[in-house]
């Protein structure tokens, strides 16, 4: 799990988040020894990559207005030999909670925790087994199922794509529930819709093998539009920029869903964005914060893993295809939803996080 946020690495830095009021040096936390302080250190993606770094930073903004006894700030990482002088900056300044995000900061978050045992800290999509580390993962292949399943039911061609940065497991994770969700709606209808670039069973695919070249993202999906692929799921960060633009390009001959946060919302192809399969980070951070704030005791075990039925993942709204979604395929879309959340459907994956 350790590279974890390599999609962040390749940075959707699509301008400046509302989130900069809170500078590198601000160190006002704690001021009259009655604040709660929690201190967050981004990865190398940094605050403003629309993705795991912003969403983090929200969560700790939604904390404070919740409880404004509540004093945040941030430190970005610009490489990855910054994490363990970070984390043990604010070891140093007496942070109550320290939040790292993402898997790339996983090694670092460990050797200081392990460092400092009474220490509290938190992170985001990795576990690293830790017992002062509160770890927050997500199960997006639950979600992943849902779009695969209206993926296939969208398809005018009977093939849809997907590909990744990496084969490694927080990638791989949304690709084997999106070609299960497929499977599903084949059995359920009778039909053969293809999954192109992924084959579960051999865990084989189509990698573009970086998180920030566009260019080999368009290349990987015009591979696979070529195959005849018509709807495309790329889990490849930043490179998958190159694959939501060419379907802009194309005039509707192929449409995109896109993984983290709403495509609607940190890319500029909402056009061409059929949903996306959402981790709600902002959420689960706010909620451990708060609690952390109240004087609950953080459990690494087990800690929290994001999944339907807490609405830790979800998929997005349709946006500019919401007219063109059959209504009885949104009806069956949300069942699968109620069906998963019960136990009903059960979703599998190797990359799936420990519960």
């Amino acid at each position: 799990m350790r590279i974890a946020s390599a999609f962040v690495a390749g940075g959707l830095v699509l301008g400046a988040a509302a989130c900069g009021e809170a500078p590198e040096d601000d160190n006002n936390a704690g001021t009259g020894g009655k604040k709660y302080s929690a201190c967050m250190v981004t990865d190398v993606g940094g605050i403003d990559d629309k993705s795991f770094n912003t969403s983090a930073w929200k969560g700790l903004q939604e904390a404070k207005k919740e409880n404004d006894n509540i004093d945040i700030k941030y430190v970005a990482s610009k490489a990855e030999a910054d994490y363990e002088v970070n984390l043990t900056g604010y070891v140093n300044q007496k942070c109550d909670f320290i939040l790292a995000v993402g898997g790339l900061m996983t090694d670092a978050t460990k050797k200081i925790a392990t460092a400092n045992p009474n220490q509290q800290f938190g992170i985001v999509d990795s576990n690293p087994g830790v017992g002062n580390i509160y770890p927050m993962q997500f199960d997006t292949a639950q979600a992943a199922f849902q779009a695969g399943y209206l993926a296939a039911g969208m398809s005018k061609t009977g093939k849809v794509g997907t590909y990744g940065g990496l084969p490694i497991p927080p990638v791989t994770i949304f690709m084997d529930g999106f070609a299960d969700g497929v499977a599903y709606y084949n059995k359920a209808k009778g039909k053969n819709v293809q999954v192109l670039g992924w084959d579960k069973a051999t865990q084989k695919g189509s990698f573009t093998n970086d998180f920030q070249k566009q260019d080999e993202g368009k290349k990987v999906s015009d591979a696979l539009v070529a195959q005849g692929a018509d709807i495309i799921m790329p889990v490849a960060g930043g490179a998958g920029l190159g694959t939501t633009s060419a379907a802009k390009a194309s005039d509707g001959k192929y449409s995109v869903i896109w993984v983290d946060v709403d495509g609607c919302e940190s890319t500029p192809d909402c056009a061409v964005l059929l949903t996306t399969v959402v981790k709600n980070i902002p959420d689960a951070v706010k909620e451990a914060v708060l609690k952390a704030a109240g004087g609950e005791k953080l459990q690494a075990t087990p800690g929290f893993v994001g999944n339907l039925a807490n609405n830790g993942v979800s998929i997005a709204p349709y946006h500019e295809f919401d007219s063109k979604v059959p209504a009885e395929l949104k009806a069956e879309v949300e069942k699968i939803k109620a069906d998963i959340a019960a136990g009903t459907i059960t979703v599998t994956s190797k990359a799936q996080p420990t519960k």
